[in-house]
């Protein structure tokens, strides 16, 4: 699955524009390299965004392409 919709899907960021220009302007790391919005993203990465000051790091757990929002926490946990 795509790195954007990833974020989007999971809820880490609310708008799949936003995760596309947060990759752009090089704010998103995967495996600690700086990532396009079109990279895959499999079960075991890590993704580390980074919103002004603060760094979010989470390790992938699933990849689905819908899921409700009480599920949500099965996608990812944090690091």
């Amino acid at each position: 699955m795509r790195l954007d919709k990833f974020l989007k899907v999971s809820r880490l960021i609310k708008r799949r524009t936003v995760a596309n220009e947060a990759c752009d302007a090089g704010r998103v790391l995967v495996n600690d390299k700086p990532a396009k919005a079109s990279v895959q993203v499999k079960t075991g990465d890590t993704i580390e965004i980074q919103f002004g000051s603060r760094n979010v790091k989470v390790e992938v757990l699933d990849v689905k392409e819908t899921v409700k929002k009480e599920e949500v926490e099965n996608l990812y946990r944090y690091i």
